[in-house]
């Protein structure tokens, strides 16, 4: 069945570079990022990982753990860190998830669940859909997920820059308008009378009858 926004992300066991994890208690109290590959010693991949070992300074300041995923064994990750880091010049210190028999592919549907077998013989195009990223919350539920094709090379500027506004709106009755960034008006959502949004945000704009805009709270 496919996930959706707002569904328990799947809890599952499994090996990674930095040990056995149970997926939910890895996640703790915080939110977690879960991005996807579909094949070690891939050049996008090879970029992305390094990416996000240069930015996970970031996400931990959000309160937000890293976690890859690729579609062959942790041994093997293991090997391609070192690719990873002369391509890159960052160091892989977060874990990745080792998924040779295609068990949590499957179970986040970025693989048909009636493929059978192993990642072994299978190529980065016959796991092309394994391109998935997915902010998943303290309440282990799919905040955002957003899928690849294999040529683009993921934004993690963007997933950045969604998380804030996952975060900043799961504080406040506010939504983030399109191109919004850190310290741009936000929205008042519908659920917040005029009344409560003067005394919760100081005042508003009215551009719409369905549309005030606020500075960004604190």
């Amino acid at each position: 069945m496919a996930l959706r926004i707002n569904d328990i992300a799947p809890d599952f066991e499994a090996e990674t570079t930095e040990g056995p994890i149970r997926f939910h208690d890895w996640i703790g109290d915080g939110y977690a990022i879960l991005f996807s590959h579909p094949k070690n010693f891939t050049p996008v991949c090879t970029t992305e990982l390094g990416t996000m070992a240069g930015l996970a300074p970031e996400f931990a300041k959000r309160n937000a753990k890293i976690i890859g995923i690729s579609v062959d064994p942790v041994d093997s990750h293991h090997k391609w860190k070192s690719d990873i880091e002369v391509a890159t010049g960052f160091s892989v210190a977060y874990p990745m998830i080792g998924d040779p028999d295609l068990k949590v592919a499957k179970l986040f549907d970025m693989l048909p669940a009636e493929i059978e077998g192993t990642s072994e013989g299978r190529t980065p195009a016959d796991n092309a859909t394994v391109r998935t990223v997915f902010v998943i919350g303290p309440d282990k539920r799919i905040k955002l997920s957003l899928t690849y094709p294999m040529t683009t090379g993921r934004n993690f500027d963007e997933i950045l820059r969604a998380l804030d506004s996952i975060q900043l709106t799961a504080r406040h009755q506010v939504a983030t308008p399109a191109n919004w960034k850190q310290g741009d008006d936000v929205i008042v959502t519908a659920a917040v009378s005029d009344e409560d949004a003067q005394a919760r945000f100081g005042g508003f704009e009215r551009v719409l009858p369905y549309l005030r805009k606020t500075k960004q709270p604190k």
